[in-house]
């Protein structure tokens, strides 16, 4: 059968899947483990630990000390914490230019060095300064992933057919929820996330790496990478073979080759001509907007600070309420798969847009009442699991490639790295000032994404238009407010570029 989904193929995306599997577990791997890695950088710092990372004055220690020694101890964690998106931001503009330069196979296999030089940093933290060298390993190891997070998708995306795009490219993000889950589960405190073995925990994405590393050299270069940047009608048409099978490859060439004929009429668009160009506002803005969506949604105080949200909810075992929202978020994921290309891109957002507002009000709820009745911190326990189910029917897979849909080739390189660095960039804001924000708002915290959330609700109700079937002239019509004759039009011109655009 021509286009099978062949073990080359199965084997090729799920080698490729493991670098979303460490950007996974890069961002759960810092949560659990909270209170032992604060407590080895009080002791390098030469501060004296308070039992169970509370503010209690210790003997000997009066009120400025107790001050100085929680602001010096949180901001260290903060930074720990956000140094991962720092990293992120910077090397999201890199994508392009690590994808083109080798290759998207050696691209990955380069970036490896990257999650090892981290993971060794992290995985040795005890014997240096802690607070240095974790912060700097998770610095690298966001830098990593802001690469990663958008090579992966490409060259999956690119390998894929047709009619498998959908389902294989859903791997990237499932690959990250899992990463999060497999992190959550190893920093129980009987196996990593302990005094004697947190280092370890940080570091074993490692060993990640190196099994990515074992699995690349055997897959086939992405087809497009070798026929439309490079020219090599051969070594493509040997990939394809590799990848689908034996079966005539004509019409892969055939469909490259509009591709790259069309790519090369449109002029390529930089960063800052994409900001200045006026005709392409309106579709940045909508990307831009649900990325930030995704970030100022809250999720990621979530996926960072859970545990100590459901400590202060009262929650007994707190850490196996963590893996928990990692099961919904898992689960929730692999339902969006079926959903995305049946509901559509834009009524997915709307409700899990939608939904997560009202979850943030239940969590809100629960926990400022929970004082007063017991079982609100059932409420605040629920609110946040299903918080994170909403966040993964919508917010959390679209916003990745609904970028690529909103623009044509010239201006979708730019666009993406733009998206890509205003993502991190948030996420960045989340994870530096959520605690002492909490700090400041206690219990009211999740008021504040209460009301961005409402925001991006009504934004995406008004501005963003549903991209679902559509080719990019067609969605570039709909900002342009074309009459329906006039797409109708676009649409028949441009149905032989259908397969070229969805690429």
């Amino acid at each position: 059968m021509e286009k099978q989904l062949t073990g080359t193929l199965f084997l090729a995306v799920c080698a490729a899947a493991l670098g979303s599997l460490q950007y996974g577990y890069g961002i759960g791997v810092i949560n659990a483990p909270q209170k032992v890695i604060v407590q080895h950088y009080s002791r390098s710092l030469g501060f004296p630990v308070a039992d169970e990372h509370t503010n209690a004055t210790l003997p000997n220690e009066d009120d400025e000390e107790v001050q100085t020694r929680t602001s010096a101890l949180t901001m260290y964690w903060s930074l720990s914490v956000a140094m991962f998106p720092v990293g992120g931001i910077v090397s999201s503009f890199l994508v392009g230019f690590v994808a083109d330069f080798r290759g998207r196979i050696k691209g990955m296999l380069v970036m490896n060095l990257l999650s090892l030089a981290a993971s060794l940093l992290m995985g040795l933290a005890k014997m240096g300064s802690p607070h240095v060298m974790v912060i700097t390993g998770r610095t690298l190891m966001g830098f990593y992933c802001g690469l990663s997070s958008g090579l992966v998708p490409m060259y999956i995306g690119e390998i894929a057919p047709v009619q498998y795009r959908g389902a294989l490219g859903t791997l990237h993000q499932l690959g990250v929820v899992t990463g999060i889950l497999i992190s959550q589960i190893l920093g129980l405190d009987f196996l990593l996330g302990n005094d004697d073995k947190w280092h370890l925990l940080l570091g074993l994405s490692g060993v990640i790496a190196v099994l990515q590393s074992l699995l690349l050299p055997i897959c086939p270069e992405s087809p497009r990478y070798l026929y439309i940047k490079l020219g090599k009608k051969e070594e493509a048409c040997r990939s394809l073979k590799r990848l689908k099978g034996e079966y005539d490859t004509s019409k892969d060439i055939a469909e490259m080759q509009k591709e790259k004929e069309e790519a090369m009429k449109e002029e390529k668009i930089s960063i800052w001509r994409l900001v200045k160009a006026q005709q392409y506002r309106k579709q940045l803005f909508v990307a831009l907007m649900l990325h930030l969506a995704q970030q100022f949604s809250g999720i990621n105080a979530i996926f960072y600070y859970s545990t100590d949200i459901f400590q202060s909810a009262r929650v007994a075992q707190p850490v196996y309420a963590t893996i928990g929202v990692g099961v919904v978020n898992t689960v929730f994921t692999l339902l969006s798969v079926i959903l995305v290309d049946r509901a559509g891109r834009r009524t997915l957002m709307l409700i899990g847009l939608c939904g997560m507002c009202c979850c943030a009000v239940g969590v809100t709820i629960g926990l400022v009442y929970q004082n007063t009745y017991s079982w609100m911190s059932y409420l605040s326990m629920t609110a946040i699991f299903l918080f994170v189910s909403f966040f993964e029917i919508g917010p959390g897979p679209i916003p990745w490639f609904i970028v690529a849909e909103l623009f044509s080739q010239g201006p979708r390189p730019a666009a993406i790295a733009l998206a890509g660095c205003c993502n991190w960039t948030s996420n960045f804001i989340v994870g530096m000032f959520f605690p002492y924000i909490e700090q400041l708002l206690n219990m009211y915290v999740f008021i504040i994404f209460v009301v961005l959330l409402f925001v991006f609700t009504v934004f995406t109700w008004l501005r963003l238009p549903e991209t679902k079937g559509k080719t990019f002239k067609e969605i570039a019509a709909v900002f342009e407010k074309k009459s329906p004759a006039a797409q109708t039009e676009a649409a028949t011109e441009l149905q032989q570029l259908k397969g070229s655009s969805e690429a």
